[in-house]
């Protein structure tokens, strides 16, 4: 097998080995967070391997290949660090902690939008993702979930969050696009999509009560006092 197909076999950077050390300064970890820089700062629309390689120096573009094959690769890579945020302690009973989970999960990916975009396609296979899976399934476990029923109610809890998170950041980017605040391309949008200006410009507050955060927040607590422990082989 060719070198280039050997790194890029299997179609995802977590089902190949990592490349070995070069005497370069710059690891997978720096370009890493150099590219949630660009991502963050440009959005994802003109995010390229050429635009990592402008960003980190003509002199760092092979390291940047070498460690990394391309840019599905890195934009894997990305999203689990950026999933990594939601890796933190929970205490409670179990559906307070799967909160306190989910909730850090939502959280990042709405810190970084273009992260929840790259979630139907990039997600999924990485440490942390199946760290934060692991996670969620250990406490609902503990809680009495099996068999069948322990794997229908993580699906349940991670499509929540997963669809919530995509559909949120849909809205954000449109309303990026625009370069106008929630409020006023509510104001200019609302009577186009037939509904209240006011209704819309809450909708998309993420400070509102009505708004991202508080929708999905009450959202979890629905389908968390919706399940129960038990099991179904």
């Amino acid at each position: 097998m060719r070198e280039a197909d050997r790194r890029t076999a299997l179609g995802s950077v977590w089902l190949r080995d990592e490349p070995e050390a070069t005497r370069s300064r710059l690891s997978r970890e720096d370009i890493v967070a150099a590219a949630i820089r660009v991502l963050d700062r440009d959005g994802l629309d003109t995010f390229s391997m050429r635009v990592m390689a402008a960003e980190l120096g003509t002199a760092a573009t092979s390291a940047l290949y070498w460690r990394i094959a391309n840019k599905n690769d890195l934009l894997e890579l990305v999203v689990d660090t950026v999933l990594g945020d939601a890796l933190i302690p929970a205490e409670g009973d179990w559906r307070e902690q799967v909160t306190v989970v989910v909730q850090a999960a939502y959280q990042a990916l709405w810190e970084h939008p273009w992260a929840a975009q790259l979630l139907p396609t990039h997600a999924g296979l990485g440490p942390n993702y199946q760290a934060l899976t692991d996670r969620v399934q250990s406490i609902l476990n503990d809680a009495g979930f099996k068999g069948t029923h322990l794997d229908s109610a993580v699906s349940a809890i991670f499509h929540y969050l997963i669809g919530s998170a995509v559909t949120d950041s849909a809205w954000l980017s449109v309303v990026r696009r625009s370069g106008l605040s929630e409020l006023r391309w509510a104001a200019g949008s609302a009577d186009r999509m037939g509904v209240d200006a006011a209704h819309l410009a809450a909708y998309l507050n993420p400070e509102s009560t009505a708004g991202p955060e508080a929708r999905f927040t009450s959202g979890l607590r629905v389908i968390l006092v919706g399940l129960r422990p038990r099991q179904i082989s």
